[in-house]
């Protein structure tokens, strides 16, 4: 756990090697973020990433959604995916499923995926693989800006998880 003071103190490459690994392949946002130093507490640096993300031109914003693996897809299993996703898709029992599950899942990710050109996101931890296929079913009837909306909102609070468990 990071204190806000240290933080503060931080350069940009700091900043980076500390931060940089937040927003899923896409250390330009944490870049971004470093721009509203110095942050009053552990909120002002979440605020900072939501902003980086939302000011960002629509293609980065793609960018950004497009980074993140599918859930409970060949590259977790692989193991291919960067630690703190591996650590969420784990702890909401994703690695542990079972055979009817897992191609579930597959279903779903390939038809998301075509419909939206984006892979489904969704804040994992604190939630069980049936909450989670139960918001694929709800969400994959959305329109396309309804969820990319929801897909952006989702990775706001990817942020908060991630940040809160290593801000003090």
């Amino acid at each position: 756990m990071i204190a806000i003071d240290r933080i503060n103190e931080m350069d940009l490459e700091a900043f980076l090697a500390a931060f940089g690994d937040v927003a899923e392949h896409s250390p330009w946002v944490a870049e971004d973020a470093f721009c509203k130093a110095p942050f009053a507490d552990r909120e002002d640096v979440i605020a900072a990433f939501e902003a980086a993300m939302n000011a960002a031109p629509a293609e980065r914003k793609f960018a950004l959604v497009r980074a993140h693996p599918d859930l409970a897809g060949k590259a977790a299993l692989a193991g291919d995916i960067a630690e703190d996703s591996r650590r969420e898709q784990a702890g909401a029992g994703l690695n542990t499923l079972s055979r009817e599950e897992f191609d579930r899942f597959t279903q779903l990710n390939t038809r998301y995926k075509s419909k939206f050109g984006f892979p489904f996101i969704f804040a994992v931890k604190g939630a069980t693989k049936h909450m989670i296929l139960a918001a694929f079913e709800d969400r994959i009837s959305n329109s396309s800006e309804e969820e990319l909306k929801t897909a952006l909102a989702q990775i706001a609070r990817i942020f908060r998880f991630r940040l809160e468990d290593r801000i003090k």
